[in-house]
């Protein structure tokens, strides 16, 4: 858990550096910020998502896990947890600003919870108290958090909860997980995260097109499962 709190603690920081000089910033050269972090996170997607062995695994994830977030209403929860939050901490006086502080809080938490590092990281920590990867994590998402929060505000401030229930559950299963998890799922699952954040560059940041990214969420777990099943045949 020493590299969660770490990584808690980073964003935590870089969020409020980030909204501190983000009002003092003006709205074209945030808008600019805000497209640069779109395009540097496709860039991130494409790399994980090359990663992968079978494409129609990939596929097959995301279909299904689509299904399931909706089934679920995942994104739907998302949203109402970053209302809630929103109303009893971010005073939002227009809908404009609750909308963004919404935004905030759903592109951060999927950013700083996607990704090979995130998985890895938190497994190690939890199995040999070596937090080093989530250390390196860290100094990425402090970057982060404080561009997205000179843009995106409060709502990326509250991604840390997600970080902290989010790697800190995979650490405290580390045990578990790790005996279940074979490289051949790893791969499959960091491809499929790459296609996540993809779609969440393309909503979120660039808004491109509106996309219920929150509902791809499980094909996190549905990928290595696949991968699983085909592995008995």
């Amino acid at each position: 858990m020493t590299g969660t709190i770490i990584n808690v603690i980073a964003v935590l920081l870089g969020s409020s550096l980030g909204m501190f000089f983000g009002s003092r910033l003006p709205e074209r050269l945030k808008s600019t910020v805000t497209a640069g972090l779109g395009l540097f996170t496709v860039s991130i997607g494409i790399a994980m998502f090359l990663k992968s062995e079978e494409a129609l695994i990939v596929l097959g994830g995301l279909l299904i896990g689509a299904i399931l977030g909706e089934w679920w209403k995942i994104e739907e929860g998302l949203e109402s947890l970053g209302a809630w939050l929103e109303s009893r901490f971010g005073r939002s006086e227009n809908a404009e600003e609750s909308s963004r502080f919404i935004r905030g809080f759903l592109t951060a938490s999927l950013l700083f919870c996607i990704g090979p590092m995130t998985i890895l990281g938190s497994i190690q920590d939890g199995l040999t108290g070596n937090y080093e990867l989530l250390a390196v994590k860290s100094v990425l998402d402090a970057f982060a958090s404080l561009a997205f929060a000179s843009t995106l505000g409060m709502g990326v401030a509250f991604s840390a909860v997600t970080v902290l229930v989010f790697q800190g559950g995979i650490s405290l299963l580390a045990a578990q997980l790790s005996s279940i998890i074979t490289d051949p799922m790893m791969t499959e699952m960091t491809a499929v995260g790459g296609v996540i954040l993809i779609g969440l560059a393309i909503s979120s940041l660039l808004e491109i097109k509106k996309i219920r990214v929150g509902s791809f969420l499980p094909a996190l777990a549905v990928t290595p499962l696949i991968v699983y099943i085909l592995s008995l045949f």
